[in-house]
């Protein structure tokens, strides 16, 4: 019988310890809040997802612009990095209808993430590629002609071993990256099929914004790929990983416990204001409150000293102009 492809990796202790504490946590936070009742807080995270994982891929979009764009509203911005934005979008629309073990839905998504884009979208790569870090060659790709049988055996691997769904998931990310399958899209390809792992083990995982901790750390991001390379050993990218999907549940854990904590006025408050920034009037209006002292006292002045909520000019805190928005 043909041994099955294993791709090497150690169960360290501290994996084993942030599984247990993932774990923990994504109990703790579905028991709290149940995203499918959220749909704005959903759309929220799938836009902050987008930005990050594109800006990544020195996408210069705002966030702001992101949303405009996913909300079909008109930008001045760079037709390519308007299309990116798209297509994302798009992608991750479909991303739960994919069956994260198939090589033909891997390169369907591949195609609605990169169409218009590059010319193989959608095929696996024809020709040889490098990753480079400015000048330097930092990784050098398997030949192009193995990509399809590494990538069966990778989908395999993934849809049979016993190792925990969050080891499987982050072996996966790294050893995508390490077969660099497509001419180009690589990195947000692996972030997206990441999620969709996760999401397949739990699904709040779907909404949760893990790229955009990967983009605040995205230099210890290659460090790691490039130290699992050395050792020829996902182990130093899973430890990496692990720990980023486990402090982005931890600030969802801290913010919720806030947000557990405050009075029913802060809670209506930041209902009220949902996504938007807004002027203390608008935010009266919305809650039917006329007058503003008793505004300030009980809704405006705890939700600040809460850090739920930040000033649009907080180094104009008096200012006629000011507006209110939600803490990202």
């Amino acid at each position: 019988m043909e041994q099955q492809y294993t791709p090497p990796f150690t169960m360290t202790d501290r994996i084993i310890e942030k599984i247990s504490e993932i774990s923990e946590l994504v109990g703790r936070i579905t028991a709290w809040q149940d995203m499918n009742a959220n749909p704005k807080l959903r759309r929220e995270n799938r836009i902050k997802t987008i930005h990050s994982s594109l800006a990544i891929e020195n996408n210069s979009l705002s966030l702001d612009q992101v949303t405009a764009i996913i909300n079909g509203k008109r930008i001045l911005g760079e037709p390519r990095e308007i299309q990116e934005v798209k297509n994302a979008f798009e992608a991750y629309e479909r991303l739960l209808s994919f069956d994260p073990y198939s090589a033909k839905d891997l390169l369907t998504a591949h195609h609605t993430l990169m169409n218009e884009l590059v010319r193989e979208a959608g095929m696996f790569r024809s020709g040889g590629v490098g990753v480079y870090k400015g000048e330097q060659l930092v990784h050098m790709a398997p030949p192009a002609n193995m990509v399809q049988e590494l990538i069966g055996n990778l989908l395999t691997w993934v849809k049979t071993s016993k190792v925990h769904p969050l080891v499987k998931s982050c072996v996966f990310h790294y050893e995508f990256e390490f077969i660099h399958p497509f001419a180009d899209g690589n990195g947000r390809m692996g972030r997206m099929w990441n999620t969709l792992l996760l999401y397949k083990w739990k699904p709040i995982f779907a909404w949760l914004p893990i790229e955009t901790l990967i983009r605040e750390r995205q230099d210890a991001y290659y460090d790691a790929l490039g130290k699992a390379d050395k050792a020829a050993d996902a182990t130093p990218f899973v430890e990496f990983l692990l720990s980023v999907i486990y402090d982005t549940l931890h600030e969802i854990s801290q913010s919720q416990q806030g947000e557990q904590d405050v009075s029913p006025s802060v809670k209506l408050l930041m209902e009220k204001l949902d996504g938007d920034t807004l002027s203390a009037q608008q935010i009266m209006d919305r809650l039917g409150l006329k007058n503003r002292a008793s505004f300030r006292k009980l809704y405006l002045v705890p939700a600040l000293e809460h850090d739920l909520i930040e000033m649009e000019y907080p180094d104009k805190p008096n200012s006629s102009k000011q507006r209110y928005r939600k803490k990202k």
